[in-house]
C-alpha cells in the first residue's frame, strides 16, 4: 500500500504548458505517473504531447475532472495567482492538491486555509513543496506516482515513509534508504512556508496505519512548533519506530534560513527544542544529515 496517492492515481497538472510545469509533467509521465488532464486558461481543446502521450489540456479544473476523473493535482502556477488554482481544485473536489509555487503571499495562504476549513474532501501538500512520491515496482514504466518535482530515479519501492519540511533533504533520506536497499512506501515534501497545507503530524498519523509503512523518517526544521506537536503524538500513539533530524541547530535567533517558516521568533522554534522533544517522544535524533537512514535501520 502507499499513502495518499497510489501508481493508479489520475492526475492533472495546473500550469502545464509553462516551461517548468511542461518539464515536470514530462519527467512525471516518464515516471509512469497517470497524468490525465492539464489545465490553463485560455488553451483548452489542445494537447501536450511527450512520450506518445497526448493529453489533453482544459480551461479550467473543473472540466478536466468532468472529462477525465482526475484526483490530484500539481500546481506550476506564479505566486500571484496560486492560491486561486488550489481554491480552483479544492472547488472541484480534488482528493489531493500539490502547490510547488514558492513565494505566495503569506496573507493568500491564510485566505486558502480559511477557505479550506472544515474540509474533509481534500488535502492540501505545500505549497513550497517537492510534492509526494510513492515509487512503483518498475512495471509499466516505473510504475509509480510521481506529483511535483522530486527526482524519482533516486526511488525505491519499500517499507520507509518519509516526511520533510525540507526538499533536499527529503531526495537525501531517500538516495540513502535507496543506497542501503531500504525503499520507500511514501515520501512526502511538505513545505516550509509559514502557513501550510499538510503537517508532519498529518502525514505520519497516515504512516502509522499504512501496513506497508514499518518505519518513518522525519525531518524538520527551525520555526514554528509543527514538529514538537508530531513528537508529543508519537509518544503516545505511534506503533511505529520513527527517526529525526532537525536543521538549522546554528541558526541565529530572528533570522530567516532559507525557508520563510525557518525563522527562530521570540525565543520559539529552535532546533534545540525540537531535538529534545525528539528525545522524549523516543524519536532517534539523527546528528547530521548523512545518518537519517542509518538511524532509523538501527531502531528497526
Amino acid at each position: 500500500m502507499s499513502i495518499l496517492v497510489k501508481p493508479d492515481t489520475k492526475v492533472l497538472i495546473q500550469g502545464i504548458t509553462g516551461s517548468f510545469g511542461a518539464r515536470h509533467a514530462q519527467l512525471s509521465i516518464d515516471y509512469g505517473s497517470r497524468v490525465v488532464a492539464g489545465v490553463t486558461p485560455g488553451k483548452g481543446g489542445q494537447f501536450f504531447e511527450h512520450g506518445g502521450r497526448r493529453v489533453p489540456i482544459f480551461d479550467t479544473v473543473a472540466d478536466a475532472v468532468k472529462q477525465t476523473g482526475a484526483t490530484a493535482s500539481a500546481i506550476f502556477v506564479p505566486a500571484a495567482f496560486a492560491a486561486d488554482a488550489i481554491l480552483e481544485s479544492v472547488d472541484a473536489g480534488l482528493e489531493i492538491v500539490v502547490c510547488i509555487t514558492e513565494g505566495i503571499p503569506t496573507r493568500d495562504m491564510i485566505r486558502v486555509k480559511r477557505a479550506m476549513a472544515g474540509n474533509a474532501n481534500t488535502r492540501l501538500i505545500g505549497p513550497n513543496c517537492p510534492g509526494i512520491v510513492t515509487p512503483g515496482d518498475g512495471k509499466d514504466s516505473h510504475g509509480g506516482c510521481r506529483i511535483g518535482i522530486a527526482p524519482g530515479y533516486i526511488h525505491k519501492k519499500g517499507h520507509v515513509g518519509v516526511v520533510s519540511r525540507s526538499g533536499t533533504l527529503t531526495y537525501e533520506a531517500v538516495w540513502q534508504l535507496t543506497c542501503r536497499g531500504a525503499g520507500q512506501s511514501t515520501c512526502v515534501g511538505i513545505g516550509g512556508d509559514p502557513v501550510p497545507g499538510m503537517s508532519h503530524l498529518d502525514i505520519i498519523k497516515l504512516f502509522n496505519e499504512d501496513p506497508d509503512t514499518h518505519g518513518i523518517i522525519m525531518i524538520g526544521e527551525i520555526g514554528g512548533s509543527a514538529e514538537e506537536e508530531a513528537a508529543g503524538w508519537i509518544k503516545t500513539n505511534c506503533k511505529k519506530p520513527v527517526a529525526g533530524f532537525i536543521a538549522g541547530a546554528t541558526a541565529p535567533p530572528g533570522r530567516r534560513m532559507g525557508h520563510a517558516g525557518a525563522i527562530i521568533s521570540g525565543g520559539k522554534g529552535t532546533a534545540a527544542a525540537k531535538i529534545a522533544a525528539f528525545r522524549e517522544a523516543g524519536v532517534g535524533v539523527a546528528a547530521t544529515p548523512s545518518e537519517m537512514a542509518d538511524t532509523l535501520l538501527r531502531m528497526m
